[in-house]
Protein backbone atom coordinates (compact mmCIF):
# COMPACT_ATOMS: atom_id res chain seq x y z
CA UNK A 1 0.00 0.00 0.00
CA UNK A 2 1.12 3.53 -0.86
CA UNK A 3 0.73 4.68 3.14
CA UNK A 4 3.51 2.36 3.38
CA UNK A 5 5.86 4.65 2.23
CA UNK A 6 5.17 7.26 4.98
CA UNK A 7 6.57 4.44 7.61
CA UNK A 8 9.81 5.71 9.24
CA UNK A 9 10.08 1.99 10.79
CA UNK A 10 13.86 0.75 10.65
CA UNK A 11 15.16 4.22 9.90
CA UNK A 12 17.07 6.24 12.15
CA UNK A 13 18.30 10.07 12.92
CA UNK A 14 18.80 13.43 14.45
CA UNK A 15 16.39 15.80 15.58
CA UNK A 16 18.31 19.02 16.85
CA UNK A 17 16.34 21.70 19.30
CA UNK A 18 14.25 18.59 20.43
CA UNK A 19 13.94 19.72 24.36
CA UNK A 20 10.58 21.36 23.44
CA UNK A 21 8.50 23.44 20.55
CA UNK A 22 9.02 22.26 17.33
CA UNK A 23 11.59 20.14 17.60
CA UNK A 24 9.90 18.00 20.48
CA UNK A 25 6.56 18.07 18.23
CA UNK A 26 8.61 16.28 15.45
CA UNK A 27 10.86 14.06 17.45
CA UNK A 28 7.71 12.75 18.47
CA UNK A 29 5.75 12.37 15.38
CA UNK A 30 8.60 10.68 14.07
CA UNK A 31 8.79 8.40 16.85
CA UNK A 32 5.34 7.23 16.48
CA UNK A 33 5.65 6.88 12.62
CA UNK A 34 8.07 3.90 13.87
CA UNK A 35 11.92 5.83 13.72
CA UNK A 36 14.51 5.72 16.35
CA UNK A 37 15.89 8.71 17.23
CA UNK A 38 18.27 10.94 18.63
CA UNK A 39 17.37 14.16 20.42
CA UNK A 40 19.79 16.46 20.81
CA UNK A 41 19.73 20.00 22.63
CA UNK A 42 21.84 22.46 24.49
CA UNK A 43 19.16 22.21 28.26
CA UNK A 44 20.29 18.45 29.56
CA UNK A 45 17.05 18.66 31.80
CA UNK A 46 14.62 19.40 29.57
CA UNK A 47 15.86 17.16 26.98
CA UNK A 48 16.13 14.14 28.88
CA UNK A 49 12.36 14.98 29.97
CA UNK A 50 11.44 15.47 26.41
CA UNK A 51 12.79 11.94 25.57
CA UNK A 52 11.14 10.07 28.79
CA UNK A 53 8.00 11.74 27.94
CA UNK A 54 8.26 10.44 24.03
CA UNK A 55 9.75 6.70 24.47
CA UNK A 56 5.87 6.33 25.38
CA UNK A 57 5.66 5.84 21.76
CA UNK A 58 8.27 3.78 20.80
CA UNK A 59 12.32 4.15 20.29
CA UNK A 60 14.53 4.02 20.95
CA UNK A 61 15.04 7.59 21.50
CA UNK A 62 18.24 8.68 23.00
CA UNK A 63 18.86 12.03 24.46
CA UNK A 64 22.53 13.90 23.69
CA UNK A 65 23.05 17.60 25.01
CA UNK A 66 25.07 19.06 22.08
CA UNK A 67 25.31 22.81 20.82
CA UNK A 68 25.29 22.94 17.10
CA UNK A 69 27.17 26.31 17.20
CA UNK A 70 30.19 24.43 18.48
CA UNK A 71 31.98 22.39 15.51
CA UNK A 72 33.62 19.83 18.32
CA UNK A 73 29.84 18.93 20.09
CA UNK A 74 28.90 18.61 16.06
CA UNK A 75 31.55 16.18 15.93
CA UNK A 76 30.53 14.26 18.66
CA UNK A 77 26.87 14.54 18.07
CA UNK A 78 27.17 12.38 14.99
CA UNK A 79 29.97 9.97 16.48
CA UNK A 80 27.18 9.00 19.39
CA UNK A 81 24.66 8.55 16.92
CA UNK A 82 26.52 6.04 14.23
CA UNK A 83 28.16 4.07 17.44
CA UNK A 84 23.92 3.99 18.54
CA UNK A 85 22.53 3.34 15.62
CA UNK A 86 25.02 2.08 13.04
CA UNK A 87 23.43 4.54 10.37
CA UNK A 88 22.18 8.06 10.25
CA UNK A 89 19.24 8.01 7.44
CA UNK A 90 17.46 11.96 8.17
CA UNK A 91 18.49 14.78 10.25
CA UNK A 92 16.42 17.43 11.47
CA UNK A 93 18.32 20.74 11.70
CA UNK A 94 16.13 22.33 13.92
CA UNK A 95 17.95 24.32 16.62
CA UNK A 96 17.62 27.99 16.31
CA UNK A 97 17.54 31.10 18.45
CA UNK A 98 16.25 34.38 17.80
CA UNK A 99 17.48 37.70 19.12
CA UNK A 100 15.19 40.84 18.79
CA UNK A 101 15.97 44.90 18.84
CA UNK A 102 15.73 46.99 15.96
CA UNK A 103 18.33 47.51 13.05
CA UNK A 104 20.10 50.14 14.10
CA UNK A 105 20.14 49.27 17.78
CA UNK A 106 21.63 45.55 16.86
CA UNK A 107 25.11 44.21 18.03
CA UNK A 108 27.24 41.96 16.61
CA UNK A 109 27.33 39.74 19.76
CA UNK A 110 23.46 39.03 19.11
CA UNK A 111 24.19 38.77 15.50
CA UNK A 112 27.08 36.13 15.81
CA UNK A 113 25.09 34.46 17.91
CA UNK A 114 22.37 34.02 15.60
CA UNK A 115 24.25 33.46 12.58
CA UNK A 116 26.52 30.65 14.06
CA UNK A 117 23.48 28.95 15.39
CA UNK A 118 20.95 29.49 13.03
CA UNK A 119 22.94 29.12 10.15
CA UNK A 120 26.84 28.06 10.09
CA UNK A 121 25.69 25.45 12.46
CA UNK A 122 23.08 23.54 10.35
CA UNK A 123 25.06 23.64 7.44
CA UNK A 124 28.52 21.92 9.38
CA UNK A 125 26.17 19.29 11.18
CA UNK A 126 24.37 18.89 7.36
CA UNK A 127 27.33 18.01 5.94
CA UNK A 128 28.60 15.82 8.82
CA UNK A 129 25.82 13.70 8.38
CA UNK A 130 25.76 13.48 4.50
CA UNK A 131 29.49 12.81 4.96
CA UNK A 132 28.57 9.74 6.75
CA UNK A 133 25.75 9.17 4.23
CA UNK A 134 27.85 9.06 1.20
CA UNK A 135 30.30 6.79 2.90
CA UNK A 136 27.47 3.86 3.61
CA UNK A 137 25.98 4.78 0.34
CA UNK A 138 22.70 5.35 2.21
CA UNK A 139 19.64 7.32 1.02
CA UNK A 140 19.43 10.43 3.11
CA UNK A 141 16.94 13.03 4.07
CA UNK A 142 18.13 16.13 5.70
CA UNK A 143 15.22 18.40 6.38
CA UNK A 144 16.09 22.31 7.89
CA UNK A 145 13.83 24.34 9.70
CA UNK A 146 13.14 27.20 7.46
CA UNK A 147 11.13 30.44 8.81
CA UNK A 148 8.59 33.30 7.05
CA UNK A 149 11.59 35.23 8.08
CA UNK A 150 13.35 33.79 5.02
CA UNK A 151 10.82 35.28 2.54
CA UNK A 152 9.06 38.57 4.20
CA UNK A 153 12.01 39.73 6.68
CA UNK A 154 10.06 40.46 9.61
CA UNK A 155 10.48 43.16 12.02
CA UNK A 156 13.65 43.32 14.83
CA UNK A 157 14.86 39.98 13.70
CA UNK A 158 17.76 41.00 11.09
CA UNK A 159 20.37 38.82 12.11
CA UNK A 160 16.90 36.04 12.43
CA UNK A 161 15.83 36.91 9.00
CA UNK A 162 19.10 36.59 7.82
CA UNK A 163 20.23 33.36 9.30
CA UNK A 164 16.71 31.53 7.64
CA UNK A 165 17.22 33.43 4.29
CA UNK A 166 20.62 32.02 4.35
CA UNK A 167 18.86 28.31 5.43
CA UNK A 168 16.64 28.48 2.82
CA UNK A 169 19.35 29.25 -0.18
CA UNK A 170 21.99 26.87 1.51
CA UNK A 171 19.46 24.09 1.30
CA UNK A 172 18.97 24.35 -2.61
CA UNK A 173 23.02 24.47 -2.48
CA UNK A 174 23.54 21.35 -0.80
CA UNK A 175 20.30 19.66 -2.57
CA UNK A 176 22.20 20.13 -5.72
CA UNK A 177 25.53 19.14 -4.44
CA UNK A 178 23.97 15.67 -3.17
CA UNK A 179 21.30 14.76 -5.54
CA UNK A 180 23.74 12.61 -7.34
CA UNK A 181 24.18 10.48 -3.71
CA UNK A 182 20.41 10.22 -3.08
CA UNK A 183 20.41 12.49 -0.19
CA UNK A 184 17.39 14.50 -0.38
CA UNK A 185 17.39 17.95 1.50
CA UNK A 186 14.81 19.97 1.70
CA UNK A 187 12.89 22.84 4.63
CA UNK A 188 10.00 23.23 6.47
CA UNK A 189 9.22 27.65 6.68
CA UNK A 190 6.78 27.35 10.01
CA UNK A 191 4.61 30.08 10.33
CA UNK A 192 3.29 31.48 13.42
CA UNK A 193 3.95 29.08 15.79
CA UNK A 194 3.24 29.42 19.84
CA UNK A 195 6.56 28.84 21.38
CA UNK A 196 9.14 29.60 23.19
CA UNK A 197 10.21 31.69 20.64
CA UNK A 198 6.91 33.51 20.06
CA UNK A 199 6.23 33.97 23.42
CA UNK A 200 7.40 37.65 23.93
CA UNK A 201 5.06 38.16 20.63
CA UNK A 202 1.93 36.58 21.88
CA UNK A 203 2.46 38.81 25.39
CA UNK A 204 2.09 41.70 23.46
CA UNK A 205 -1.78 42.02 22.61
CA UNK A 206 -1.55 44.97 19.90
CA UNK A 207 1.28 42.46 17.98
CA UNK A 208 -0.86 39.25 18.66
CA UNK A 209 -3.94 40.78 17.55
CA UNK A 210 -2.08 42.15 14.06
CA UNK A 211 -0.53 38.75 13.02
CA UNK A 212 -3.34 36.79 13.82
CA UNK A 213 -5.56 39.01 12.19
CA UNK A 214 -3.65 37.99 9.08
CA UNK A 215 -3.74 34.50 8.98
CA UNK A 216 -5.90 32.91 7.08
CA UNK A 217 -7.00 29.77 9.15
CA UNK A 218 -6.96 32.74 11.68
CA UNK A 219 -5.30 31.04 14.04
CA UNK A 220 -1.54 30.48 15.41
CA UNK A 221 0.03 26.86 14.55
CA UNK A 222 0.79 24.56 17.24
CA UNK A 223 4.11 22.66 16.98
CA UNK A 224 2.25 19.51 16.31
CA UNK A 225 0.83 21.28 13.09
CA UNK A 226 4.35 20.97 11.82
CA UNK A 227 4.58 16.92 12.16
CA UNK A 228 3.30 15.77 9.24
CA UNK A 229 5.26 17.58 6.91
CA UNK A 230 7.98 16.25 8.74
CA UNK A 231 6.88 13.00 8.79
CA UNK A 232 6.69 13.83 4.79
CA UNK A 233 10.05 15.04 3.77
CA UNK A 234 12.03 11.84 6.10
CA UNK A 235 9.81 9.43 4.07
CA UNK A 236 9.87 7.77 0.95
CA UNK A 237 6.92 8.96 0.05
CA UNK A 238 9.03 12.36 -1.21
CA UNK A 239 11.93 10.46 -2.87
CA UNK A 240 11.48 13.26 -5.53
CA UNK A 241 11.49 16.20 -3.60
CA UNK A 242 14.57 18.38 -3.20
CA UNK A 243 15.59 21.58 -2.97
CA UNK A 244 12.27 22.62 -1.34
CA UNK A 245 11.21 24.79 1.36
CA UNK A 246 7.26 23.53 2.42
CA UNK A 247 5.70 26.69 4.47
CA UNK A 248 3.50 25.78 6.81
CA UNK A 249 2.05 28.53 7.13
CA UNK A 250 -1.99 28.80 7.86
CA UNK A 251 -1.93 30.61 4.11
CA UNK A 252 -0.11 33.56 5.20
CA UNK A 253 2.01 33.53 2.41
CA UNK A 254 -1.22 33.46 0.02
CA UNK A 255 -2.29 37.12 1.01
Amino acid sequence: MFLEKFSLKGRSGIVTGAGSGIGKAIAKGLVQAGAEIVMAGRNRERLEEAAEDIRKFGGPVIPIQADVSKMEEIKNLVERTVKEFGKIDFLFNNAGIIRRNASEEFTEKDWDETITTNLKGPFFLAQAVARVMISQKRKGKIINTSSLSAIQGGKRVPAYAASKGGLSQVTKSMANDWAKYNIMVNAIGPGWVKTDLTEPLRQDKERLAEITSRIPLGRWADPEDLVGAAIFLASDASDYVTGQTIFVDGGWLSI
